[in-house]
């Protein structure tokens, strides 16, 4: 394939969708029976509404969870559990932060299609992470919201690599953020050895998942897979959980008395993006792009009022620093599907 063949421009293809539509518009009228998905942390949040969209489509989805029993009961509480929605939906353990875990995850995942057979994967959500937490170091020293957003997933879709490659035409959806803006990656010092700042940190991790999407969609793309990074929206969830209200309000996104800020998005519209990155028609053989609001989005304008809420920073779509980053990924975690 040729250069100008794959690589997809980084501009709005005018999907017909936006900032208000929500996963069951996107989804509506798209076929998923006899399709698996894996969704991680989709037990809460923009997660529980993408299995959501998922399951109503007919696929079989895979909840991984740190808390197995916690998810089946809130699965179950919004009518998730088995064969209440048009595709099952199952919960197997993961913590996202723990490569053992990692593995064991994916080695089940893997076998579940039994001896001599292999498992097909069809969609990759990366949708789980923690954002702005406290200083935490994690296996070797990692820092967390590095190790938990980034080499855990990184780690994860390289193991389930052979599921991906045998679905003949899988998506990767990777969850970046507009917190990519707050941070580049930090080469010199990964780990922030020199000093944590939590909000670098969340941003080194969402810059981390959107070139991890570029990096794949260029290498996966000869065997069918492609891959996208995702801006979501400002959605209040689990995710803030690190956050004290004072902070949130001195932010903006929310008054004294706790109302929102009306830029942010509900769950069901902070899903959508993914849902449409996922399945949408218009995306066949196309990748590599970071996306908002349905549809892929425009380089952020340097100074222009929205650079900090809309767009995508160059860095973020870097080729050079992706490839670099994917190295450095599979020596830190010992992982790399495509080493050789």
């Amino acid at each position: 394939m040729s250069e100008e063949y794959t690589v997809t421009s980084q501009r709005k293809i005018g999907s017909g969708l936006g900032r208000d539509s929500t996963a069951a518009e996107v989804i509506a009228g798209i076929d998923l029976t006899g399709k698996t998905a894996i969704v991680t942390g989709g037990y809460s949040g923009l997660g529980l509404e993408t299995v959501r969209a998922m399951a109503s489509a007919g696929a079989a989805v895979v909840v991984p969870a740190r808390r197995p029993e916690h998810a089946r009961d809130v699965l179950a509480a919004a009518g998730l559990a088995p064969a209440t929605v048009g595709g099952d939906v199952s919960v197997a353990e993961l913590d996202l932060a723990d490569q053992g875990s990692v593995k064991d995850f994916a080695a089940g995942f893997l076998a579940g299609a039994g001896p001599g057979t292999s498992r097909s994967l069809d969609i990759l959500i990366n949708n789980a992470a923690i954002m702005a937490s406290p200083e935490r170091r994690v296996g070797p020293g990692w820092e967390s919201q590095f190790a938990t957003n980034h080499l855990g997933h990184f780690a994860l879709t390289n193991l389930l690599w052979p599921a991906l490659a045998a679905a003949q035409g899988a998506r990767v959806v990777s969850l970046s953020s507009t917190g990519h803006k707050l941070s580049g990656i930090r080469f010199d010092d990964l780990n922030f050895d020199a000093g944590y700042d939590k909000w670098r940190a969340y941003g080194q991790a969402k810059t981390a998942n959107a070139l991890f999407a570029i990096q794949l969609d260029a290498l996966g793309r000869d065997f069918g897979v492609r891959a996208f990074a995702v801006h979501p929206g400002g959605i209040m969830t689990e995710l803030q959980r690190h956050l004290p209200r004072e902070e949130m309000i001195a932010a903006g996104w929310m008054d004294q008395h706790g109302k929102l800020d009306p830029r942010f998005k509900t769950p069901a519209q902070g899903a959508a993006t993914s849902v449409w990155a996922a399945t949408a028609p218009a995306l066949e053989g196309m990748g590599g792009v970071y996306c908002e609001d349905c549809d892929i989005a425009e380089a952020t304008v340097p100074g222009s009022p929205e650079a900090r809420i809309r767009g995508v920073d160059a860095h973020a779509v870097d080729r050079e620093a992706a490839a670099r980053l994917w190295q450095l990924s599979a020596e830190m975690t010992g992982i790399n599907a495509f080493r050789g």
